[in-house]
């Protein structure tokens, strides 16, 4: 008996998450269109700045981006490696606290402000509860991340059309051996800066029409994992129990199969 686990909910190989900093208010626009594509993301916001000129207000945050995960990027956005240890544990949990209010779930996300890091605030993340951090680190590549504190996107949404084109491409016969990714990052006001929307909802339009990528926020995607890890077999093989809350998708000798959330199944034909 040959199991892999190589497969994402609905047996699919292919996954395609987005993830968008800042909270302006140019994120009304980009939900708008990635609701009518049924794409799904994440956003990182600073709580600090919510209701500003340029920013979302706290109050419409829950419906907004609802379907989607709202995650932390810091109460001010600082250089999180330039200042006290202090700070960056009030900046990120002050952070994560003022959003969870809003949102009414626990918020274990973030992205890096700015892009930068040291060790130090990595640790820090860690203790703190966060399970995930993205960096500005783009990879060119569709993988997993190897560091969920440190993971690195595949691109800049400038460079999304071109990658996506290459992602569709990417086969998804069941001799594939590894899970792939494409993980897009950037600003929404970017698009209203370069005034390239279209390139945006181009992009949206042609991910929505493949039927061989699961669409997901990044939270999603570690809890997934997670949940592969979880998986618990007999020493022979045969069963398998999931103990965690959502189902997870195997391959058995080239079949994919489900494994409901708490159940213990026998993958004897």
């Amino acid at each position: 008996m040959k199991i892999k686990h190589n497969l994402y909910p609905g047996g699919k190989y292919k996954a395609l998450t987005l993830s968008y900093d800042d909270g302006t208010i140019h994120d009304r626009r980009m939900v708008e269109i990635m609701n009518r594509y049924h794409i799904k993301g994440s956003f990182h916001l600073n709580s600090g700045v919510l209701g500003h000129p340029n920013n979302v207000k706290a109050s419409e945050v829950k419906a907004l981006y609802d379907g989607h995960e709202v995650s932390a990027h810091s109460v001010t956005h600082p250089f999180l490696e330039q200042i006290p240890r202090e700070r960056v544990i009030m900046e990120m949990i002050d952070d994560r606290k003022a959003l969870e209010q809003l949102v009414g779930y626990p918020v274990r996300g973030m992205s890096y402000p700015f892009g930068t890091f040291n060790q130090q605030v990595v640790d820090l993340l860690s203790a703190l509860g966060f399970q995930y951090a993205r960096t500005v680190l783009s990879t060119q590549e569709f993988r997993l991340p190897e560091s969920p504190l440190l993971w690195k996107p595949t691109c800049h949404h400038k460079e999304m059309l071109q990658l996506g084109e290459q992602y569709l491409k990417l086969g998804t016969e069941p001799k594939r051996n590894n899970l792939s990714l494409f993980y897009v990052w950037g600003h929404s006001y970017e698009f209203e800066n370069d005034s390239n929307w279209e390139e945006f909802e181009t992009f949206c339009r042609m991910m929505s029409n493949a039927d061989d990528i699961w669409f997901a926020t990044n939270i999603e995607i570690i809890d997934y994992l997670d949940a592969v890890r979880r998986l618990n077999y007999s020493l022979d093989g045969t069963l398998v129990s999931n103990p965690s809350a959502i189902s997870v998708w195997i391959e058995v000798n080239q079949t994919p199969v489900e494994i409901k959330a708490g159940e213990l199944k026998s993958l004897q034909s």
